[in-house]
């Protein structure tokens, strides 16, 4: 099959991520894959690719000024986007994110060739710019298949649409061997943008409600944002210095994941986190905010982690501070969340997009 993949960038993010794996999983297993940015190419991918994908950049990222300049920007992407297409003569096309679905889908139209595009964070609660929402629901009829990671992104379309939803979940991030076995120690652990969506507020005043009782007990954040200023602020208030700590980016997360006891997600919503898989797959004790969605779909509540009501700072701290009391139940919980290595594995999740797209007939996009 000759595959042409859209997604705006290769930066460091979960579609992202994904996007990289499905594309080098497919070419290593025989396919014609093209994966397709937006952006020059000055910076290499974050997530590594295999040599057999055609990475192409197509360099369509401008700054808009305005409502006019955006409209006259959209036009050279799509323009460029209809030459890309009618070159590359691709057997199917998919799409990742709201946006760049948008223009993949106006870019094949009248092409005769099936598009599946994919949401990848939960739409209730993801908003994008009203233009794009009413492009959206204007051209995903024109989708083959529309691609959710939950029923209840499911939910957000219309129920005429339901028909070409299909349900896909992440697969398990791979997990690089650890050289030397990191000596567990006693730290809480959370990953993702530094952004009001990952509720990393929520987690350092949960920490802060618990850190006199569990003195031992350290929070390690890993990842980069917007947030950064004011996180370091809320812990600088809380008196936490020294006990929660924002390192940035990190390369090797699977060594801190192995030297850590406890994972916390404390997302306010998400679409099918892959920290937290990653997390339990290294065998940590996780718990979640039951937020909208994902968590549900990964954590089997008292079996493989622990769902607490999504924003609830006590009840979050609660969870945390009992788990950190309890090295039996860790253990438990840890041995049990591997189970997430089987359940979402890279072949059982690319087959349902084989499936998929290998079931897309010529239907016009």
């Amino acid at each position: 099959m000759k595959l042409l993949f859209f997604i705006a960038s290769l930066e460091c993010g979960g579609a992202e991520r994904v996007s990289a794996r499905l594309c080098s999983y497919w070419a290593e297993s025989g396919w014609d894959v093209t994966l397709a940015t937006f952006d020059d190419g000055s910076a290499p991918p974050f997530y590594p690719l295999s040599t057999r994908v055609r990475h192409v950049t197509l360099d369509l990222k401008r700054r808009s000024t305005s409502f006019l300049h955006s409209l006259a920007n959209n036009g050279k992407r799509i323009r460029r986007l209809r030459r890309f297409v009618a070159e590359e003569k691709p057997d199917r096309i998919v799409s990742f994110i709201d946006a760049t679905n948008v223009l993949a889908l106006i870019a094949a139209r009248g092409r005769g060739i099936p598009v599946v595009v994919s949401e990848r964070i939960d739409p209730h609660h993801h908003t994008i710019p009203w233009g794009w929402r009413a492009l959206r629901r204007s051209v995903y009829p024109w989708a083959h298949t529309i691609v959710v990671q939950t029923q209840g992104a499911a939910d957000f379309f219309p129920a005429a649409w339901r028909a070409r939803i299909v349900v896909i979940p992440n697969p398990v991030p791979d997990l690089p061997a650890v050289a030397i076995a990191a000596p567990k120690r006693p730290s809480i652990v959370a990953m993702g943008r530094l952004d009001p969506q990952k509720g990393f507020d929520l987690l350092v005043d949960a920490f802060a409600s618990i850190a006199a009782s569990i003195p031992e007990w350290e929070l390690t954040i890993l990842g980069e944002g917007p947030e950064r200023a004011s996180l370091e602020a809320r812990v600088a208030r809380g008196g936490l210095a020294g006990r929660v700590h924002l390192p940035g980016r990190v390369t090797d997360v699977a060594s801190v994941l192995n030297g850590a006891e406890i994972f916390v997600l404390s997302s306010r919503y998400e679409g099918f986190p892959n920290a937290l898989l990653e997390a339990m797959a290294a065998g940590l004790a996780a718990v979640a905010f039951d937020c909208p969605s994902g968590p549900r779909e990964i954590v089997r509540d008292g079996i493989d982690g622990i769902l607490v009501p999504p924003g609830d700072v006590p009840a979050l701290a609660e969870a945390v501070s009992s788990l950190a009391r309890d090295p039996g139940r860790r253990r438990a919980l840890g041995e049990k969340a591997r189970g997430v290595l089987e359940r979402f594995s890279m072949p059982a999740v690319a087959g349902m997009w084989s499936r998929v797209l290998d079931g897309a007939g010529t239907r016009e996009s």
